[in-house]
């Protein structure tokens, strides 16, 4: 059977070839996972179109992230907290207070975007990114001092 393939497959292809494997594999496990389409008929012409979406939906996703990154690179986030003699904190500022700041400031970012290796338990000011789309990382800095 010929189908053009959705997605790039080890082994196999490269997104938008046309190739030929078994008939079971195509039927059973390709199309149903929409990772393949039958190419018959205008399924070069569909798969075009689709394509022309994608890239379109992709572009306007970018320049969206863009847009969001420098907005926050303007953002500076105060947070005040109790600290030792050593200023080490009594406890720690984590994702989750970060994202509840943006939040705060009109942002909404998922915890799982805010890239903190570990959480700040320390006094001073940190850069932290924050993962807005595919390569585009947003510089937040983060002030942490002492109530």
């Amino acid at each position: 059977m010929e189908i053009i393939l959705l997605e790039d497959i080890g082994g196999l292809g490269k997104r938008g070839t046309a190739v030929r494997v078994a008939d079971g594999y195509a039927r059973n496990f390709l199309i149903p996972r929409k990772k393949a389409i039958e190419a018959v008929g205008n399924a070069r012409a569909v798969f075009k179109d689709r394509e022309r979406a994608r890239v379109a939906l992709e572009a306007k996703q970018r320049q969206a992230a863009e847009k969001l990154r420098d907005d926050l690179a303007q953002i500076s986030l105060q947070f005040s907290v109790e600290a030792g003699e050593d200023d080490q904190l009594y406890g720690s500022v984590t994702a989750h207070e970060i994202q509840d700041a943006l939040s705060a400031k009109g942002h909404t970012i998922e915890r799982k975007n805010v890239r903190l290796p570990e959480p700040i338990k320390s006094l001073g000011v940190f850069e932290i990114a924050i993962h807005l789309y595919e390569d585009i990382e947003a510089p937040v800095k983060v002030w942490v001092v002492r109530k």
